[in-house]
């Protein structure tokens, strides 16, 4: 099933998934729970009260769980895989021929070869962590979710670094004649000499 047959461009939807590992921790930083005063007995970075007596069970919110879903991610684009589209990074300002994929790859992941969806904001756990999209669970008639996006500029620059150029063809432009200039200057002088 292609991701252009389940969902579509300024559509928002829910994603489902597992944050990254964060070891070991206490209750303060995995569950954010309050801290206790300064004078309390034995620690302060603890669990005090929990909740009443009745009902006898722990309320989520005191537990602070943190839900495993993100709701209303909208969908920037979605792109074709790269054998059906070369040049899947390119919008209407940036004629540039490019893919999607940066210089040199996307850090602890790679080159992007199938079809990609693009969304706003942030992405739950680690690259190659198994993410699953749905349609959203509530009705989408606010005016941020209803608008209609258009992009400008995708940038494919290196991430390892001050990524400065957006193709290969473009850096060997810029560093090409220098390099042949500094190339034939060298094999003047040992002619000369």
């Amino acid at each position: 099933v292609k991701i252009a047959d389940c969902f579509s461009q300024d559509e928002v939807i829910d994603l489902v998934g597992t944050t990254k590992g964060k070891g070991f921790n206490g209750v303060v930083t995995r569950w954010g729970v309050t801290r206790l005063v300064r004078k309390s007995h034995r620690g302060l970075r603890k669990v005090a009260c929990i909740g009443s007596w009745h009902p006898a069970r722990t309320p989520l919110r005191a537990a602070g769980l943190p839900p495993p879903h993100e709701i209303n991610k909208k969908i920037y684009r979605i792109g074709k895989a790269l054998k059906d589209d070369p040049n899947n990074a390119r919008t209407d300002n940036d004629l540039t021929e490019k893919a999607i994929t940066p210089m040199g790859g996307f850090s602890h992941y790679g080159e992007v070869n199938e079809d990609w969806v693009m969304l706003k904001g942030t992405v739950m756990g680690p690259r190659k962590r198994l993410i699953t999209l749905r349609k959203s669970l509530l009705p989408q008639v606010s005016r941020k979710a209803l608008e209609k996006v258009t992009l400008k500029f995708i940038d494919t620059s290196s991430k390892f670094g001050h990524g400065r150029f957006q193709t290969s063809e473009e850096k060997a432009k810029f560093y090409g004649a220098a390099l042949k200039k500094a190339k034939t200057e060298k094999a003047e002088k040992e002619e000369a000499a």
